[in-house]
């Protein structure tokens, strides 16, 4: 008895080691890129959308460009007090997705966006704004360490090449 025990304990232990898997790999999403370039108005309810496919557990980001950055939505907008608008003027950038469609919209806005905005404005917030989404695996997300607001980062962490992104132009 005293020998059989032994060696039952270590074939215990074995069944646990081997059974623990510890890779959080998801083998069924591969990250990637995509730009969408459009412009909100009153006539698509600012707000276009983007078709994609991914899993329903996959992770959707959305970085609006700023020139030499990118930066995470949603995001809120707070305008500059100017001659003639409305004053505490604010909207937010933001965006919601399933499966098959990334939506980016304008949320939260606390003055009418077709009157409350001169040209400026307009051509700045509203006019040919290009959006990268970006698709990564849901599986170890959560406690990856990497810094969504970085997009530099997450590219660098899931190892996406965006070097040559795909671009779509929305009309309408």
């Amino acid at each position: 008895m005293k020998k059989i025990l032994p060696i039952l304990l270590l074939a215990f232990v074995s069944l646990f080691i081997f059974s623990c898997d510890n890779n959080n790999t998801d083998n069924d999403t591969y990250s990637q890129v995509r730009d969408v370039t459009g412009s909100f108005n009153s006539g698509n309810s600012y707000a276009f959308t983007q078709g994609i496919n991914i899993q329903g557990t996959d992770v959707v980001l959305v970085y609006r460009n700023l020139g030499s950055a990118w930066q995470l939505i949603p995001k809120m907008e707070y305008l500059p007090d100017a001659t003639g608008m409305p004053t505490g003027r604010e909207f937010q950038y933001n965006f919601v997705f399933d499966s098959q469609k990334v939506q980016i919209r304008i949320d939260d806005e606390n003055f009418n966006l077709s009157t409350g905005l001169n040209s400026t404005e307009v051509n700045q917030y509203l006019n040919n704004q290009r959006f990268r989404i970006v698709l990564v695996p849901a599986s170890g997300a959560k406690n990856s360490g990497v810094n969504y607001e970085d997009y530099n980062s997450v590219i660098k962490y899931y190892h996406i090449n965006d070097s040559n992104v795909i671009n779509t132009t929305v009309t309408k």
